[in-house]
């Protein structure tokens, strides 16, 4: 009987150990703040320019791509905008500024900006505009 609950105390104790340890890190990534970079949720005109810019740095695994996208108007989908392929010292580390005008009619455009490692880790950051 005590052999029994030794082995029952270690399963669980080997299975908290084991579920608490993640393996697999995402790249880092932030947006570029101040001057005119937006980097938040922001109220727009129609026909605006928008400057946006990633950091994005390795850490587990090298990067592989990065992804833009939106969806307009509180659709569940996105449409790709752009997709670079990381090559180089870029796998390690990618600074990218990227600008796009909105449209020009009043809606919302949820931007998406995607960096995922070459085990399929996703880091991800976005923003919504509100355009008027």
């Amino acid at each position: 009987m005590k052999a029994n609950h030794f082995l029952i105390i270690l399963f669980a104790a080997a299975t908290l150990v084991l579920s608490s340890c993640d393996p697999h890190k995402p790249p880092s990534m932030t947006f570029k703040t101040g001057g005119n970079y937006t980097s938040a949720d922001a109220t727009v005109a129609q026909g605006a320019s928008i400057l946006v810019g990633i950091t994005a740095d390795k850490k587990e695994d090298d990067m592989k791509t990065y992804n833009i996208s939106y969806a307009y108007d509180g659709a569940t989908t996105t449409t790709t905008k752009e997709t670079f392929t990381l090559t180089g010292t870029e796998l390690q580390h990618y600074e990218k500024d990227y600008t796009f005008t909105t449209r020009n009619q009043a809606g919302t455009e949820v931007w998406s900006f995607v960096i995922t490692d070459k085990d399929g880790n996703i880091a991800k950051l976005s923003f919504k505009l509100t355009v008027q």
